[in-house]
């Protein structure tokens, strides 16, 4: 086939593409979906292309929506939990729209083939819109993932900043300030699912993170037990000595101040309740041992 011969085929075919459509019936107003699935989808495009009605509008939006839903699903694979599927198919669908309204016939092209790249485009943008982090960060990050990955397969295990900075040509300095600008703060969704629970119900991130506002109550109940413990068959001074000391970490002058006591007698009270309580713990050791 000689080279003008493969230059005039496009446009072969889109003069025939204009000549089925300036041919193609016009279809009647107020047409159904039953009829409408019922007419060849050529005449159902030039018909719209001639007046662009409503009815046909929608027709095509369902027709086509599957689309949507299927590249959506793609991208959707690669991204994180927190990223909602609807929110791209609602963006997906406004690229189909847009596509509809922008499909030419007479380009001779099917509208599958026309419409796949704004799709796609039109949920990319809807995911650049709800990325928080600058795009030269992204870059950034990419750019020493990528030369980490790399070595990571050459070399056959973790490489050292030393070697990432050579596979990136940069100095020791500049390669720590690449380092540090393509770190981005991770945003994570405490609405984001954490793992199936045995019940069927999914347990999200906020079900598991600690409350450290909140006392322990196993650790409350072990304090519980050890101090009665301890201060079992101490007097009340000598108990709320070991108590004031010991629990709520006041000092010996703040204790001799509250008990009307010298600093230096609750000194020595301290040390005969200690040398009291070794000698108590030595007999009941085997108490304390955990069960094997």
């Amino acid at each position: 086939m000689s080279t003008s011969t493969a230059r005039t085929m496009p446009r072969a075919q889109a003069a025939r593409s204009r000549k089925s459509a300036s041919s193609a019936k016009k279809l009647p107003e107020n047409l159904t979906k039953e009829d409408l699935d019922k007419t060849p989808i050529h005449d159902v495009w030039v018909t719209f292309k001639q007046g662009e009605s409503s009815v046909i509008r929608n027709y095509l939006m369902e027709k086509y929506i599957h689309l949507v839903r299927y590249i959506g699903d793609r991208i959707y694979a690669r991204l994180p939990d927190e990223v909602e599927i609807e929110d791209l198919y609602s963006a997906g669908a406004f690229g189909l729209m847009d596509a509809i309204k922008g499909f030419k016939l007479e380009k001779a092209v099917k509208f599958e083939t026309f419409c796949a790249p704004r799709i796609r485009g039109a949920i990319l943008d809807e995911l650049r819109s709800m990325d928080w982090v600058p795009r030269l960060v992204r870059s950034r990050s990419a750019k020493v993932g990528a030369a980490r990955n790399t070595l990571r397969m050459a070399l056959g295990r973790d490489p050292t900043e030393e070697e990432i900075a050579d596979q990136l040509g940069v100095e020791g300095d500049e390669f720590q300030k690449l380092r540090r600008d393509g770190k981005a703060v991770g945003v994570v969704s405490l609405e984001r699912k954490w793992r199936q629970s045995d019940g069927g119900r999914e347990m999200r991130e906020i079900d598991v993170i600690e409350d450290e506002s909140q006392a322990n109550p196993v650790k409350g109940t072990q304090n519980r037990d050890l101090r009665t413990l301890i201060t079992k068959g101490l007097t009340r001074a000598e108990r709320l000595i070991v108590i004031l000391y010991y629990f709520e970490e006041m000092t010996m002058k703040e204790i001799g101040a509250t008990l009307d006591l010298s600093e230096s007698r609750v000194s020595q009270m301290h040390s005969s309740i200690i040398a009291r309580l070794k000698a108590q713990m030595q007999h009941r050791e085997g108490e304390l041992q955990p069960d094997e």
